[in-house]
């Protein structure tokens, strides 16, 4: 059997033997869902929770002082960050900002790997957070939320992480980044699913982790999964970019695919990335 083909069964049967193991979601993105899910919950007491990590505290006062959001006069606290951000945007912020920390290796392939896969995937979201504004401007919908595709978009590779952990167990045969290239397009969606539903986390995201890829798997409504791919394509980490594009164009989310080469969008692309400088 062939390195690549023992790594495939490995996962497999792991999978199907539900011994794989999963990465957990960093505590402090924990804490913020559980507090944002609390009904009781207000706004002081959700900038309490958040100020209990200076590093997401930051980096959510230099959010809501962003041009992603729009605003010209400054804010200085958490709690004004908080109020300008909402309860629902915090919690989805929190959890993004904290996925950073699970592209972590010791191993010194899996760990370029990880972090170019983290590079890759900001590109994806930065596109398709531009992509749901460019669609939401050219048709007035307003049912689809930009902080739900900021995650949605971020969770999309999360399955490569169980992949790649296992390359780490077994660096000397499997830490090649041929073998991990076949085994994540592979297995990546199945295992994606597998950790939104662990992390107790809604279809929205569970459908983007597991099918971004697989182009079968279409609703006839625009959704969530939609802008995934069309980030994905426009940022070259699809195989079946082209196709991509076109089933989008012909669902009616862009009449031309330059408009996704216009100044204003690629400043929107620009303002979206900065959330994760």
């Amino acid at each position: 059997m062939s390195t690549q083909n023992a790594l495939l069964t490995i996962l497999v049967e792991k999978i199907n033997n539900d011994t794989l193991v999963l990465p957990t979601l960093p505590a402090i993105a924990l804490k913020v869902r559980k507090s944002a899910d609390d009904p009781n919950i207000n706004l002081n007491g959700m900038a309490d929770v958040v100020g209990q990590d200076p590093s997401l505290s930051a980096r959510m006062i230099k959010i809501s002082n962003s041009a992603y959001l729009g605003r010209s006069i400054k804010v200085t606290s958490t709690t004004q960050a908080v109020t300008r951000i909402g309860l629902n945007q915090v919690k989805n912020i929190a959890t993004a900002l904290a996925m950073e920390q699970l592209f972590v290796s010791k191993n010194e392939v899996v760990k370029k790997y990880m972090a170019k896969m983290w590079t890759d995937t900001i590109d994806i979201v930065a596109n398709a957070m531009a992509a749901m504004l460019t669609y939401k401007a050219a048709t007035g919908k307003k049912n689809l939320s930009l902080d739900t595709i900021t995650l949605s978009a971020l969770v999309a590779n999360i399955g490569a992480l169980p992949v790649l952990t296992e390359a780490e167990r077994h660096d000397s045969v499997f830490a090649n980044p041929t073998f991990l290239d076949v085994a994540i397009e592979k297995l990546s969606g199945r295992i994606g699913g597998s950790i939104m539903r662990e992390w107790q986390f809604n279809d929205v995201f569970i459908q983007c982790a597991e099918h971004w890829r697989n182009l079968e798997f279409n609703e006839p409504t625009v959704g969530y999964i939609d802008f995934v791919r069309i980030g994905a394509a426009l940022s070259n980490q699809a195989e079946n970019g082209d196709e991509i594009l076109t089933l989008a164009q012909q669902k009616g989310i862009f009449d031309d695919v330059d408009v996704y080469q216009s100044p204003e969008f690629v400043e929107m692309r620009d303002n979206a990335k900065s959330i994760f400088a």
